[in-house]
């Protein structure tokens, strides 16, 4: 915080506040500040009557009750709240860069209501435009450029999604570019292929070589291996769930 303190802003926040104030702070522009004295009777000839009663700093809470009031009647001159300093910034010399900023921003907020001051930056005014209500109803009918707009476009030349668009230098001698609604072999075809042969999901398909002897494999039979319900039946079988008793017949 001590790096970004101006020495020469300092000499200028000086010059403005001894100029408007007609007192002398003294060799250390703080320490002269401390009291609150200086600071209230600068608001008062920015805005007179900001400060009602301005303490002579004989006690600590005397100089703190100034730094206050001082701070009070920034606020209420126009100066933002996080641009204004804690009175412990300047009291107990914690944070002079930012007590130096606050310094500046009252300045600038003096500029900007009309005061001869040498520093600082004029805030910009607030400029209210008020529109006819006939005037913004006709606006909700109209679409802005920022918007967007179709006008003098077309999809001339667009190709559909995925399709392939061929770049050439006809510099270069190279051929035109294929027509782009014949389906070339590398994309994949269906000219001249069928199903012939094919098999549904999960049929079996007998490899075999003739040279050898081997029998086709008899599709339509379904093996032993595979499970079969020939010669089977749900004699004896009873409701899942049912109890099933076991007993020997020679004690019953």
């Amino acid at each position: 915080l001590a790096q970004k303190y101006d020495p020469q802003r300092e000499r200028e926040l000086r010059a403005w506040i001894e100029g408007t104030t007609g007192r002398r702070i003294g060799e250390s522009f703080m320490d002269g500040l401390k009291d609150g004295v200086i600071l209230c009777e600068l608001i008062n000839k920015l805005q007179p009557g900001s400060v009602q009663k301005v303490n002579e700093p004989v006690q600590n809470w005397h100089k703190l009750e100034n730094i206050g009031n001082f701070l009070r009647a920034i606020t209420r001159y126009g100066v933002k709240p996080h641009d204004i300093f804690e009175a412990n910034d300047l009291f107990e010399n914690t944070n002079h860069t930012q007590v130096q900023s606050t310094l500046i921003a009252l300045a600038s907020q003096a500029k900007t209501k009309g005061n001869n001051v040498g520093l600082g930056v004029k805030y910009a005014e607030k400029q209210q435009r008020r529109f006819h209500p006939e005037k913004l109803r006709e606006g909700r009918n109209i679409i802005g450029l920022q918007m967007g707009t179709n006008k003098f476009a077309s999809q001339q030349g667009m190709t559909a999604y995925g399709t392939r668009r061929h770049l050439y230098d006809p510099k270069l001698g190279t051929d035109q570019p294929l027509d782009q609604a014949t389906i070339s072999l590398q994309m994949g075809t269906n000219k001249g292929a069928s199903q012939a042969g094919m098999t549904a999901p999960g049929t079996k398909r007998q490899i075999f070589e003739p040279a050898l002897g081997m029998e086709r494999c008899d599709t339509m039979t379904i093996g032993l291996q595979m499970g079969s319900n020939k010669g089977a039946s749900q004699q004896g079988m009873t409701v899942y769930g049912l109890p099933r008793q076991v007993y020997d017949p020679k004690y019953c």
